[in-house]
């Protein structure tokens, strides 16, 4: 017998061709779709406005099956982070971050990562596989269960968690397309957010596909010590990676802007030099930067930036015209902060094997 299909990995246009190959008229989409994003209703057999002939339909041939989640740490700040079990030993990590205007959700697009940037948790773990979409939805849709019920919302989503979304296209923009969906989470593109270590041919495709929000992780203003920090560098230098940003920024009907994203490493990247020079590099650009203060990890070789430290590079930014801010650390204490991602990950790429 075939495998079931799982629903969860069907966009609105999926299901439309879905419901048309088994003869159902398209309102069958709405309906289904409002059952499961907006009422958490899983079991095809309580979803009564569908009729008892496609529920049955439905049981033989479908699916909408969640990943299990292993582990739920609750942070001090309220920071929540699930640990979601995909199977043959492999672990992704989401993360809750309330404020007190929103409640962000940080979600992973990979098994791992195989950029390998220095500084970041995930990179050192390796890489397994890329997410499907229902594996990407799913984060969600737990968080989402969950949070309603503490009558907490999710208003922002951002694939800043495990793995580099863009080289997971495919699942990533369909994923795009139900958050932005008003059938399923019903999020404004400026409310999504995919962020990129610089995978330039695939932003320039992102341009022209999805409409969300761009955050680079940028982390270094010349070729020389990004080259070190985020590998992927050596292949898409910063004026390669800056040309595809303008694209963005030029592409679509509406106003784009791009946050670039700099981790503030001790010694390392944090000079009043590399200020300025991250200020004539970032000048002209309709962007923002989000200084984000290092957070450890086992076996790390780097160390956090002194505060004082961050707020001079900031001035420096401010004195350029560049709006800057720095990222407050959150949920540090479950190792829920940027960076600290890990998982488990049973790695496919020999980088973690002595």
């Amino acid at each position: 017998m075939e495998d079931k299909q799982n629903l969860l990995d069907l966009t609105r246009s999926d299901l439309n061709d879905f419901f048309a190959n088994l003869g159902e008229k398209p309102y069958c989409t709405k309906q289904l779709m409002q059952w499961v994003y907006h009422q958490h209703q899983f079991d095809f057999d309580q979803m009564l406005n569908l009729s008892k002939k496609l529920r049955e339909k439905l049981n033989a041939i479908a699916t909408l099956e969640l990943p299990k989640i292993s582990q739920q740490n609750f942070s001090l700040d309220g920071v929540i982070k699930w640990a979601i079990d995909l199977g043959n030993e492999n672990h992704i990590e989401t993360v809750y971050i309330p404020e007190k205007d929103r409640g962000t959700l940080c979600i992973s697009s990979q098994v791992g990562c195989a950029l390998a940037c220095t500084f970041c948790s995930t990179g050192m773990q390796g890489f397994n596989r890329n997410l499907s979409t229902t594996e990407i939805i799913a984060q969600v849709v737990i968080a989402q269960q969950y949070l309603s019920d503490k009558g907490k919302r999710i208003s922002n989503v951002v694939f800043m968690g495990m793995g580099e979304p863009l080289l997971n296209e495919k699942a990533v923009y369909k994923a795009c397309d139900l958050l932005l969906d008003d059938w399923a989470f019903g999020l404004s593109r400026r409310k999504v957010t995919i962020s990129t270590s610089g995978v330039v041919p695939a932003l320039y495709r992102m341009a022209d596909i999805t409409p969300v929000s761009l955050a680079i992780s940028l982390h270094a203003p010349d070729d020389v010590l990004r080259d070190e920090l985020v590998p992927i560098n050596q292949k898409y230098p910063i004026q390669e990676l800056l040309s595809a940003c303008q694209n963005y920024l030029d592409s679509g009907t509406q106003e784009r802007h791009i946050l670039f994203e700099y981790v503030m490493l001790s010694g390392v990247n944090d000079s009043i030099e590399q200020a300025e020079k991250l200020a004539k590099l970032l000048k002209g650009i309709s962007a923002k930067v989000n200084l984000i203060p290092f957070n450890p990890f086992p076996e790390t070789q780097y160390k956090i930036s002194k505060k004082a430290t961050i707020e001079a590079f900031q001035d420096v930014l401010f004195n350029h015209g560049i709006r800057a801010m720095t990222r407050r650390t959150r949920g540090e204490d479950v190792d829920a902060a940027c960076g600290q991602l890990a998982g488990k990950v049973v790695d496919k790429t020999g980088r973690t094997q002595s």
